[in-house]
């Protein structure tokens, strides 16, 4: 069989549910839709860590963050730890990576032989951030997040008109060769920002949903919230977010999601004008979600599900089924072996992603249902409010246990309680599968252990920190962001 192409879309912050083939009647998603129509759609699907850089660190790797000592945003992942895109490049594919990848380090390319557009921020924690004007603190857990929100433009939108703009441009390039007689297979990735905060849409995006978009399904429960997720409403200012604050958060979120949909529509014309969709893969996901007010919780940082799941559709036609839904328990780390299967690339060494193709292939097909996600940071961010946690969550089959260093665990019955409403973890009647799952949690995941390590950690990335603020070394892939490319609108 001739080998397969591959078009791998990896947006970042999309809450799963805010799309229309999972099931969102008012959000207009056309083409995530019609990708959904030619393939199959996972329900279940789950980040590797509900923060940007280790869930994608893990994607490339296919190994939790804790296997590779990469959990926080400013954490460096080896630059010979192998990638996906190392397997692929040694089964002969040249990958090539538009927009988004958000490594850390001097290693910017983690396995891609070719890279545009590049990442938003420095390669290096300890220089100045990028400047967002009027837009600050809005792309980070603050509170003016959600303050300042609504009708605008943000850089990250501009941004992802450059990543399109590149990912079409390059898509042409292979169209050229292919014209010259170069029968290689490609594998394109495109790292779009969008539906990231800021709150902020371009106004023809957030006229369609203001007004519109309706209120989060569940409040905050207050005083019988888990004590940890309580501290954080608390520390972040957002335990008392009006309606009409939130709605207009939530109607600029939906925008972004239509115009990120149009973006992906329009890297997926190029590919079927180009003559390029024949034995292709194309796959979509998310590095994680975001509570969007659910909860009385905003961005991501959990595990309730509309932080730590991600949409995931493959669309392969005549090797995947059409039209179709899968209901295993999958990970961000079992896609990364996934692709490779279907690509016929070797798998990583010592991945501890599972291909699920043949599920995708078969409902039925052997498939454990059952993964793992952490979250753990140091003290050190402004935005965690000077506190250090490590946590973990397990979902086996219809079951999810919450670990939190220092404090009670949620349980949660996911077949009766969707909604995740009724914590069960001190129910006398749950009590051996609360145990069973602490086991098998905790099994090769040592909270002590990690929090010392990561102190380790800190203090050598101290050293590069400070040497970065001296030496001001240059960056690699950057995309520049301007104070002019971000305003916000006067709204009603």
């Amino acid at each position: 069989m001739t080998r397969p192409n591959l078009l791998y879309i990896l947006s970042d912050q999309h809450a799963r549910h805010v799309t229309g083939c999972y099931g969102d009647k008012l959000v207009q998603t056309p083409n995530l839709d019609r990708l959904a129509a030619s393939g199959v759609t996972f329900d279940n699907a789950y980040c590797p860590s509900p923060i940007c850089v280790p869930s994608r660190m893990s994607m490339l790797t296919a190994r939790h963050p804790s296997a590779q000592d990469c959990w926080t945003n400013d954490d460096f992942l080896a630059s010979d730890s192998p990638t996906w895109l190392h397997a692929l490049g040694a089964a002969g594919y040249r990958p090539h990576l538009s927009g988004r990848l958000h490594a850390m380090g001097p290693d910017q390319m983690h396995g891609y032989a070719t890279r545009d557009t590049g990442d938003h921020s420095s390669n290096y924690a300890g220089i100045p951030r990028h400047d967002m004007g009027p837009l600050h603190q809005t792309n980070d857990p603050w509170r003016a997040s959600l303050d300042v929100s609504g009708p605008g433009q943000s850089a990250y939108q501009v941004k992802d008109v450059d990543t399109t703009d590149a990912a079409c441009v390059e898509l042409a390039r292979i169209a050229a060769r292919r014209r010259e007689g170069d029968s290689k297979p490609f594998a394109l990735s495109v790292g779009l920002m969008l539906p990231h905060p800021p709150y902020v849409a371009w106004p023809e995006d957030y006229a369609l949903y203001a007004g519109r978009v309706p209120a989060p399904n569940d409040p905050a429960p207050g005083a019988q919230e888990h004590p940890w997720l309580n501290w954080w409403r608390n520390d972040r200012g957002i335990a008392d977010v009006d309606a009409t604050t939130g709605l207009r958060a939530r109607a600029a979120y939906w925008g972004l999601v239509t115009r990120m949909d149009i973006m992906i529509g329009r890297i997926l014309d190029t590919l079927g004008r180009l003559g390029l969709a024949e034995n292709t893969l194309i796959a979509y996901s998310s590095d994680h979600g975001d509570q969007l007010g659910e909860r009385g919780l905003w961005w991501k940082h959990t595990f309730y599900e509309e932080s730590v799941t991600v949409p995931l559709i493959l669309s392969w036609p005549g090797h995947l089924p059409a039209g179709q839904r899968r209901a295993q328990v999958v990970n961000l780390i079992d896609l990364t072996a996934t692709v490779l299967d279907a690509l016929g690339a070797a798998p990583l060494p010592h991945a501890q992603g599972r291909s699920f193709l043949a599920a995708a292939r078969n409902p039925a097909a052997r498939w454990e249902n059952e993964t793992f996600s952490e979250y753990c940071t140091d003290e050190i961010p402004a935005w965690t409010g000077g506190m250090a946690v490590h946590q973990r969550m397990i979902r086996a089959g219809q079951w999810k246990l919450i670990y939190y260093r220092g404090y009670r665990p949620q349980l949660f019955d996911l077949s009766k309680d969707p909604r995740e409403l009724h914590d069960l973890a001190e129910d006398p009647g749950h009590r051996d599968i609360r145990a069973t799952l602490e086991a098998k949690l905790l099994a090769d995941w040592d909270p002590e252990a990690i929090a010392e390590r990561m102190r380790e950690r800190r203090r050598d990335k101290d050293v590069i920190g400070a040497w970065a603020r001296q030496i001001l070394p240059e960056d690699q892939h950057r995309w520049y962001i301007r104070p002019e490319h971000n305003r916000i609108d006067e709204h009603g």
